[in-house]
């Protein structure tokens, strides 16, 4: 509630309407600026827009200048590990940057799916304990690919076996090599595996309140889309961080892009992929298949070639018209489909 001026509070006066705007005006005035006290106990007044605030319940130790150091680090990463995966299944193997962000040790456990596959590694000599999260259907995709089979279709979200988690381990110290030599600039890094977890809630690496760095990567092989995550708690990264600090040389600045259209890696060039043509349009009854025999005539619609599927690796990515160029079948694109 407001309450009206007295006259007598100001020696019995009655103040002239210039002396209250002058007063009102040195209230805004202090309302306008910040008090801060210094460790020295001196007082410095500041404008509101130079004060950061800053939330001791999920602290940021990371500046926005470091943050995107890092972030264009990871890019790079992510690049790299794309173009060299790809190679090694001799598949194609996306991968793309979710998210980067610092959250508290207890959150990051909370949101891990349950069950999952966890990898605990060192990055040594740097210390403490960081986690791989690789979920288990991305796991087995990644195995049956391995084995021979085309990572595509495989069902199941289950606990990985002792043979399929070996199988695993050997693309897991491909992804911990890559992150490492992302950093050999700055220090040379050793990733060494400690471990595995299946349950979150069973996995203590760091304290609760521990800040750690999360890299979320959306990963695809096949018609398989997993979520890939990388956790470092803070006191493993600092130096690095202080490090790319004192680099005196200019950092690497993301360019504008020009256009939505990804930059091709000369890293593909060399990677097979299966192209196959399919089309719908003739039903049999399970009598009339079962009597086929050779030199029968199926009869097709008309219009069903103006309509085909074109496969990639098992995967429908064009529509197009089947038809005929220099004595061979061809195939032309007229539309993408959008998955």
């Amino acid at each position: 509630m407001n309450t009206p001026l007295d006259p007598l509070a100001f020696g019995g006066e009655v103040l002239t309407q210039n002396e209250v705007e002058r007063l009102l005006s040195q209230v805004q005035d202090q309302q306008s600026t910040v008090t801060v006290f210094s460790d020295q106990g001196t007082q410095k007044q500041y404008e509101p827009d130079q004060i950061q605030p800053f939330d001791f319940r999920q602290p940021v130790f990371l500046a926005p200048s470091e943050m995107r150091k890092i972030r264009l680090r990871y890019e790079d990463f992510i690049r790299t590990l794309a173009a060299n995966l790809s190679i090694y299944l001799r598949a194609e193997f996306g991968v793309r940057m979710s998210k980067l962000q610092t959250i508290s040790y207890q959150k990051l456990a909370e949101s891990l799916p349950n069950p999952t596959h966890l990898t605990l590694f060192k990055a040594e000599p740097l210390q403490g304990i960081c986690i791989l999260d690789l979920p288990p259907h991305l796991g087995l995709t990644i195995v049956d690919r391995l084995l021979g089979g085309p990572g595509h279709s495989v069902n199941g979200n289950r606990e990985l076996s002792d043979i399929e988690s070996a199988l695993l381990d050997e693309v897991i110290m491909f992804i911990l090599n890559d992150w490492c030599k992302q950093w050999q600039k700055l220090q040379e890094l050793h990733p060494v595996m400690l471990g595995h977890e299946t349950t979150p809630r069973f996995m203590h690496t760091s304290a609760h309140d521990t800040v750690m760095l999360v890299l979320s990567m959306e990963a695809t092989l096949g018609d398989c889309t997993e979520l890939i995550q990388m956790a470092f708690p803070y006191f493993t990264i600092e130096p690095l961080v202080r490090q790319l600090a004192s680099l005196t040389a200019p950092e690497k600045e993301a360019s504008p892009k020009v256009s939505g259209k990804p930059r091709w890696s000369t890293d593909y060039n060399d990677i097979p992929v299966n192209v196959n043509v399919e089309w719908d349009g003739l039903e049999l009854s399970l009598r009339a298949l079962a009597a086929l025999k050779p030199g029968d005539v199926l009869l097709l619609e008309p219009d069903c070639l103006e309509r085909t599927r074109v496969n990639l690796a098992r995967t429908p990515k064009f529509h197009g018209r089947l038809g005929t160029r220099a004595q061979k079948w061809a195939v032309q694109l007229t539309e993408s489909i959008v998955p």
